[in-house]
């Protein structure tokens, strides 16, 4: 078993499929798409949508209860682990009116999606990439068993070649660079799933805030007009 699993390693097969599929995709994508696809490695292994979610509710409701007191002018003063709420809430706290929340919100929405489908989309690349590189190394092995038909000792080394591409290059593209397009996908769905809520969530406390403001203000206007 060992034997076997060691006949199946060859580094030179395995830098080009895998070296191929990848300067394939980087060839498809910009340097901000390959940097976003090398910084989602860290979150595929360790994000946790329901646990950032957990977090955002918490702070949200933290959120409510300040701004119930103080106003969402002080919404800054949050207390929160989720750097996303955290951001939210500092452009609450600034934002001129509810409208220009919203705007911030569905532009931070649509900027999250579009990174998120950047990064995919290189993984995405490399994982079309690798049986085609795998292929290529495969013809590039056949060229050299027809280049040695009077040498059966250098036959050898070129079959292995053809036939490991080809292996590296299904498993890459099925076992590594598609699962890892797929997941992200998913938690790219999951994670952009809470902070949608979270942000309607802040837009419809500034307009509320707004609405409060106003009547105050329209109040305190016939008083005066009253008094005078």
């Amino acid at each position: 078993m060992i034997e076997t699993a060691a006949q199946l390693v060859d580094p030179t097969s395995l830098l080009l499929v895998a070296g191929g599929s990848i300067l394939t995709a980087a060839l498809r994508s910009t340097g901000g798409d390959i940097a976003r696809a090398v910084r989602s490695i860290v979150p595929l292994l360790h994000a946790n949508p329901e646990r950032d979610a957990l977090a955002a509710r918490r702070a949200i409701r933290q959120l409510e209860r300040i701004a119930e007191l103080k106003g969402t002018s002080c919404a800054d003063q949050v207390d929160t682990e989720s750097r996303f709420v955290r951001t939210a809430a500092l452009k609450l706290a600034d934002a001129p009116s509810a409208a220009a929340f919203s705007d911030w919100a569905e532009d931070e929405l649509e900027g999250r999606r579009a990174r998120h489908d950047a990064a995919v989309s290189v993984w995405r690349a490399a994982a079309d990439a690798a049986p085609n590189m795998g292929m290529i190394g495969t013809v590039l092995g056949l060229i050299g068993m027809f280049a040695a038909m009077d040498d059966p000792a250098r036959m050898g080394p070129a079959m292995a070649l053809a036939m490991l591409t080809t292996f590296y290059g299904l498993v890459l593209g099925a076992l590594l660079f598609g699962p890892f397009a797929a997941r992200l996908e998913r938690l790219s769905e999951a994670e952009l799933a809470w902070q949608k809520q979270a942000l309607a969530r802040l837009a419809a406390l500034a307009a509320l805030a707004e609405a409060e403001s106003s009547k105050a203000g329209k109040w305190l206007k016939r008083r005066s007009e009253a008094a005078e």
